[in-house]
Parts: C-alpha cells; structure tokens; sequence
C-alpha cells in the first residue's frame, strides 16, 4: 500500500440606555413596554416557519446547505439557476477540497448534501454512519477522466518507474488513491506499493508542483488536465478510463435523518438535481458552457473562470445520474481484497436509492430513454 504523506454564538444584546425619569410613573410604563416587547418577541419566536408546496406535497424546508468548488458550477448550483430546485434555494456554506471533507459534513449535520468516490461512501456507511447515496454526482468517461501526469522528459513509464516516487492528488481516501492502488496493483506491484508516497495538493495546484519537481507524478483530471495538456510539456503513463473504462464514480449523499425528516425536500433535490446532470448530457456544450459563466458571475465569489472553458461532462453515466449496484459493488470487491471490508460486510442495494429519481423507471418526463453505458471494467 503506498505511504499517505501527511453556526456561532450570539453576542449579547446591549440595553438601550435609561430614559430621563419623569416623576414617579417612569419605571412603570417602563416596565410595561419592555413587557410588550417581550410578548412581541414571544409571538414572533413560536410563528410558523415559511412554507411551500410542490406537486400537492409540502416542502419541509426552503433552504439546503452545501458546500462547493472554486470556479466550478455542480449539478445542484446549475439545478437552482435552471429554476428546477425551486421553490427551495441553496445556501453556500464554504469550499471544499475532497470528498471524504464533503460526506464528512453531512455525517456532523453541517450540511444537508454532499459528493463523494462511491469507495469513500461505502467505507463511511460500513463504519456505521447514517447516510444514503441519491443519485450520481461524477464518473469517468471518454470526456471526463483523470491520469497520472510526468513531465516529457521523465524516465517514469510505468507503476514500477514509481517507487520512491511521489503522487500528488486532491485528497486521500478517494477516488485518486483507489486508483493508484488499483494501477499499481494491476502492475503486480506488492509489499513495494509502499514506497509510493501520496502528497495531498488542491487541484489547481497540481500541474504548478509537477512543473517545479515537487513530485514526480500528479493525478490530473479533467480541466485542470485539459489546461496543462494546452501549455504542453507532459504526457500521461496510465489513466482511470483505461482502468474502469465508464462508469459512475461518485454520488450525491444526505443523511438517512435528513431524508425521514424532509422526505419531499429530499425528492425535490433529487429531481432538480437528476434534471439537471440530464440537461447537460442533451444540451450543446457551448450552451452549458455559457450558463456556468452566467452562474460564477451572479454568486459574486471572485473565482477564477479560465477553467470553465474546459468543461466537457459530468461524467455521470446514468441518465439524471441513476445509479446501479455495479456503481458500488467493484469497490466494495476492491475493499474487501484490500482487507478494509469483510466478505458480507456491505450489500451495494443498500449503499443507495432509485426511489426519488423520476429517470430510474426508464420513462422520465423528458421522454429519453434511460441509459446507463456501459458497464465498468471488473477488477482482476
């Protein structure tokens, strides 16, 4: 195995200061309108919170918690400006990096969502923790995949050019490090996989470390591979799609409290967001493209937009992102050969849910066809 390198409180409302006394009737009425003042703010406490209607269901709750990428739109933020998320409303919360952060937050109820690798997914819920996969969120296709990147001049060609070698990827725990573990072990790498060392770098600092030989390798993906494969000097010795060939690699997840709790919020976001990952998948490129622009602009955050351009898909193989049980079984055989399952452990139809997404019954109201690809490649 290779070497992994290493809402507030409430500040105290201030008196108003005492109003000159006149006579002796002062402090009553005082006291009299700060009691009104208190029942005022007793009524306006218990009042009912807002509420909405969808489809003759009533929304639980009109705002949902996220957090997001810097300079990329996901398929909930382009859901809210395409008006499907409506009458609910997303509420940015922070960026992330990785997807173990993301799932993480919804376990601790800092959110309401989250994305992450199917492999992270099943190794948080088979610790027990309360969440359910919803819909598909990223995958690997002919468009979007990612690769291990040397420089042009490297003498690395192949998993074992690696040893003693550094890789920098996202986050660990994710989709990177199973697929470096999966390449090398395919390579018949053994005990010497463990002089691979992992080096956690953001995305948009991973062509920046290769460039300057802070590490020999880094796993590009997608625009930020697209970028560095624009200003040259790289090439790539193996990639996730030659691996897995297509498939969905992620998933939106909420907890199984969130979901009891708000059911018709819950099939709100699902469908808005299956929607959405469908309109991308049957609408021009230059289009969606344009719609992102619109989006970064409006939200007002100073992200940098020159990686928009580079934008090919999701990646999501399912149409609206319906998942399957081959979407979770490959890593959870992947787990249990790598000794952080046991055999029986996790059962992959109960890992996610179909139920609330209107393209899991092969006749969704757009009238296409449901598709999912392809199935990925089994691991040896």
């Amino acid at each position: 195995m290779p070497t992994r390198a290493t809402r507030g409180e409430t500040a105290p409302l201030r008196g108003s200061p005492e109003a000159p006394a006149r006579g002796r009737s002062a402090p009553g009425a005082l006291t009299l309108f700060s009691a009104l003042l208190a029942l005022i703010a007793g009524a306006c406490s218990k009042a009912e919170p807002a509420r909405a209607w969808h489809d003759g269901r009533e929304i639980e709750t009109l705002e949902l918690r996220y957090q997001g990428s810097p300079g990329a739109v996901s398929p909930p933020e382009l859901a809210e400006d395409l008006g499907y998320l409506a009458p609910i409303r997303l509420v940015h919360v922070g960026d992330v990096l990785g997807g173990p952060q993301s799932i993480q937050a919804v376990v601790t109820g800092d959110t309401d969502f989250g994305s992450a690798f199917n492999g992270a997914i099943i190794k948080l819920i088979a610790a027990r923790a309360p969440l359910r996969s919803v819909l598909g969120s990223y995958g690997v296709n002919e468009q979007f995949w990612s690769g291990f990147y040397v420089l042009d001049d490297s003498p690395i060609r192949g998993a074992r050019d690696l040893i003693g070698k550094k890789i920098s990827m996202n986050t660990l725990g994710a989709h990177s490090e199973f697929m470096t573990k999966e390449y090398l072990f395919r390579s018949g790498l053994g005990a010497e996989a463990r002089q691979v060392t992992l080096v956690v770098v953001p995305p948009v600092n991973g062509e920046q470390a290769l460039r300057q030989k802070q590490v020999e390798v880094a796993i590009l993906g997608n625009v930020y591979r697209d970028r560095a494969l624009e200003r040259g000097g790289i090439r790539a010795i193996a990639t996730d799609h030659e691996l897995f060939g297509a498939f969905t690699a992620g998933s939106y997840v909420m907890s199984t409290r969130f979901i009891e709790a708000h059911p018709n919020a819950t099939r709100k976001f699902v469908e808005a967001t299956a929607k959405a990952i469908a309109w991308t998948q049957s609408t021009p490129r230059e289009e969606v493209l344009a719609r992102f622009a619109s989006i970064l602009r409006k939200r007002n955050r100073n992200e940098d937009d020159s990686i928009l351009k580079y934008w090919r898909s999701y990646g999501v193989a399912g149409k609206g992102g319906v998942l399957d049980d081959s979407d979770f079984q490959i890593w959870i055989d992947w787990l249990i050969r790598d000794g952080e399952l046991r055999p029986g452990q996790v059962n992959a139809r109960d890992l996610y849910t179909n139920d609330l997404n209107p393209y899991a019954s092969g006749k969704p109201t757009d009238g296409q066809p449901h598709d999912r690809g392809p199935t990925p490649a089994a691991t040896p």
